[in-house]
């Protein structure tokens, strides 16, 4: 029988479950052009109403994760491993996360991507290292990956083809927020890596995408039954995003965070936990650890003994970066014109955070994007950020600002000021509120 694309669209329009197999007919389609726009525009504005169940997202997940090239690591003798973060502000887990798991006897081919509105990319931030190549061909990304154990990337332009063209046309249709559409469009890329794990990181809070504990919930379970639907062992934490993760928010400035986090030399309390537990989780899923406990201790040995920085710096290096990165930062990451202390006009403990503004801060700076053609400014940004409880005042700056000039720099020091609040009892946030695991039999 002749596949029909408006036949599909028609019967998720009236609320019925569609089949594997119009769902895969209907993305192959797309992909290859006998599905037009307009009827990918008309599905996904279905789905938005009508949402789809379970079994329908596995189905679209891995539809969309097979319109491309599948990564194959079975050559290599251990677990494939990787995270997700939905996004946030300080938020530079990757750097330190994916050299622990590689000294960890994991292989961590990473793919990630670029800044998004307020949330910093993790590709941003290694542009701001000289030399290093986010695209790098496929025999140095494999070869990087076997031999060190991490390599982290942007996404070629083979994997989840569909995935690229249905998201540009959902962000012009107002198709975006459906948990449904989320859920393929994060899962598709990921398992195009050729995963064996995978560990999400789901923010809640004023600088994360789903404010509320319930929606980050709803998206966490929906991520992780997904995943571990189409064969990727998955587990996700939702963790606070009502102030900044790290002390450090740019992308030079949240490297240069990262390398003092791996060599010791300062280690943001809450970037600790995270990174930890997200390690931890990923090791026990990777059949690396018996337990939680166990991973812990794993990963925190990894990370103490060194072997987390030689990883990284190895990585840094096989990837284009100097070899001498880490013992050299101030030679090769760029430091912004003007660097100066940033105060309240009130003082006092501080109370809560606007963390999504103070993102917005980083963009006035130059260190975000506008437009998704802007050039970045990797030196601009924030460090020395004041966390929830500190105390500030005429002696004590809520942050340190890295700007290019003054304009920008009178814009992004209103920006925080306004993001920062001092005085009243203020909320208490718990770190990791939740760990969503998959379920067993």
């Amino acid at each position: 029988m002749v596949f029909l694309p408006q036949e599909v669209i028609a019967k998720k329009r009236d609320g019925e479950t569609l089949t594997d197999e119009e769902i895969r007919k209907f993305i192959d389609g797309f992909a290859q052009g006998t599905v037009s726009h307009a009827q990918a525009a008309a599905f996904a504005m279905a789905v938005y109403f009508k949402d789809m169940d379970i079994e329908e997202r596995v189905a679209l997940t891995r539809a969309m994760r097979d319109s491309g090239t599948v990564l194959d690591w079975s050559h290599l003798d251990g677990p494939v491993v990787d995270k997700h973060s939905t996004g946030g502000v300080g938020d530079n887990v990757s750097l330190m996360w994916a050299p622990i798991m590689a000294a960890c006897d994991t292989y961590v081919p990473m793919i990630s991507g670029r800044g998004l509105g307020h949330t910093g990319g993790t590709l941003d931030k290694f542009d701001a290292i000289p030399g290093y190549s986010a695209t790098p061909d496929n025999e140095l990304f494999a070869k990087t990956v076997k031999e060190i154990g991490c390599a982290i990337i942007g996404q070629t332009d083979n994997l989840a083809l569909a995935d690229r063209t249905l998201y540009s046309i959902r962000d012009v249709t107002a198709t975006v927020e459906n948990i449904s559409l989320i859920t393929a469009s994060i899962l598709s890329k990921k398992l195009a890596a050729g995963l064996d794990v995978l560990i999400l990181d789901v923010k809640t809070g004023s600088g994360a995408f789903m404010k509320t504990l319930a929606e980050a919930r709803g998206l966490a379970d929906s991520l992780v039954t997904v995943a571990n639907g189409a064969d990727v062992r998955t587990s996700a934490l939702i963790t606070d995003m009502n102030e900044p993760l790290a002390s450090a928010a740019g992308n030079a400035v949240e490297v240069r965070n990262a390398v003092d986090f791996l060599t010791g030399k300062m280690q943001d309390k809450r970037l600790l936990e995270v990174t930890i537990a997200l390690a931890a989780e990923a090791l026990v899923l990777a059949g690396r650890a018996k337990d939680s406990d166990t991973g812990r201790q794993v990963a925190e040995k990894a990370l103490t003994s060194g072997q987390a920085l030689e990883r990284f710096s190895a990585m840094v290096a096989a990837l284009g970066g100097p070899v001498d990165l880490v013992q050299n930062m101030d030679k090769y990451l760029e430091a912004a014109p003007i660097i100066r202390d940033v105060f309240l006009k009130t003082s006092g403990k501080v109370s809560a955070i606007n963390t999504k503004e103070l993102g917005m801060a980083v963009v006035a700076l130059g260190g975000g994007r506008r437009m998704p053609s802007d050039k970045i400014d990797h030196a601009v940004g924030f460090d020395r950020l004041a966390g929830l409880g500190a105390h500030v005042d005429d002696k004590t700056p809520i942050a340190r600002i890295h700007a290019r000039d003054e304009e920008s720099a009178t814009e992004a020091t209103a920006r925080i000021c306004q993001a920062y609040e001092t005085g009243g009892t203020g909320v208490e946030h718990t770190l990791i509120a939740d760990t969503i695991m998959p379920e067993t039999d």
